[in-house]
Formats: C-alpha cells, sequence, structure tokens
C-alpha cells in the first residue's frame, strides 16, 4: 500500500500495490502493521457497505461525536463516487478544509478520514457500491453531519447531485 497525506491533516488516500500476472492483480487491501507503523488507527470495528442506483446520489456529510469518533477508511468496488473529507477539528491546521477524490472500482484507490472529520460522497455512475471500515461501531446518539453544500466548507462537487436524503438535506449550517 502507499499511503499519501491530502490536504486535510491526517486524511489520506491509499492506493494499492498490485502484483499482476496474466491472471490479473493481487494486492493487500488493508494492512494494520503498514498502519500503525505511519501511526494511524489499525483497528477495525465494523465493515460497512451502502449502495446507491443513481448516479448523482449524495450521501453526508456524516461523523460520529466523542467518545464515538471513528477513523474511516472508504474504497469504491464497484462504480465510482467522489468521496469527501472534511475537517471539523479547531484545533487543526487545517480547519474547515475538504479534500475530495475519485474512488473507483478500476482504480483501487481508498480515502483516510480520520477522528473529528466527516465524510460524504457523490455517485458518479449508476448503480455504485462504497465499503468502509470503521474504528467504532455505528452510535446512533453520537451520529451527526453538517450540510453538504455549506458555504463554511464550499465543497465542489464534480457533477449535479439529484438524490439527497431528507437528513442529509436537513443538517444544520456549520458553526464553531
Amino acid at each position: 500500500m502507499q499511503i499519501t497525506e491530502t490536504a486535510v491533516h491526517g486524511a489520506y488516500v491509499i492506493e494499492l500495490k498490485r502484483i499482476t500476472d496474466q491472471r490479473g492483480f493481487f494486492a493487500r487491501q488493508w494492512c494494520q502493521q503498514q498502519l500503525a507503523a505511519r501511526g494511524l488507527c489499525d483497528q477495525i470495528s465494523q465493515i460497512n457497505t451502502g449502495t446507491s442506483t443513481r448516479a448523482g446520489t449524495l450521501r453526508g456529510m456524516h461523523y460520529q461525536l466523542p467518545p464515538h469518533a471513528e477513523v474511516k477508511i472508504a474504497q469504491c468496488p464497484r462504480g465510482a463516487v467522489y468521496d469527501v473529507v472534511v475537517d471539523l477539528r479547531p484545533e487543526s491546521p487545517t480547519f474547515r478544509r475538504w479534500h475530495g477524490v475519485e474512488l473507483t472500482g478500476d482504480n483501487y484507490l481508498s480515502l483516510y478520514v480520520p477522528e473529528g472529520c466527516a465524510h460524504g460522497y457523490l455517485t458518479l455512475t449508476d448503480d455504485t457500491v462504497l465499503t468502509y471500515l470503521t474504528s467504532r461501531a455505528y452510535a446512533p446518539t453520537a451520529a451527526t453531519g453538517v450540510r453538504y453544500d455549506d458555504a463554511a466548507f464550499g465543497i465542489e462537487w464534480p457533477g449535479a447531485i439529484s438524490v439527497v436524503s431528507e437528513p442529509d438535506r436537513n443538517w444544520p449550517a456549520f458553526s464553531i
């Protein structure tokens, strides 16, 4: 795995190192030892999968409050998404900045989202699947979010947004 820091402090793009032959390729998708060596969270509590039938579906921007704050590692095994992390940590040097990366079933990239950051994605194709590992189990009482179109962040989504859940449309404007 190649781990590259993004414009958001503590968020990384993870690229698989592929071993290719006539059969296709083999790659390590997750490595506890390699993550720990970089000082990153190396524990998995839960693995989640979300499917979206239509391109233009937006999910997010979600996060969990302490003590249930979680790290996420997202990958798109089918289709394509524009995956976004937003830094909500007031003490962070990249507070309120965001970073987006295209994750696809062909590029095998993952996005590492640190605790204290919101996460969301826009599907770029029909029939998309996003799988993500989390460091903590889902805690409904700690689950919250911020608006995907909040001017405090200025996220530049790469396509038209046509499907958004009622809760995601109604998150409050960000305030510190």
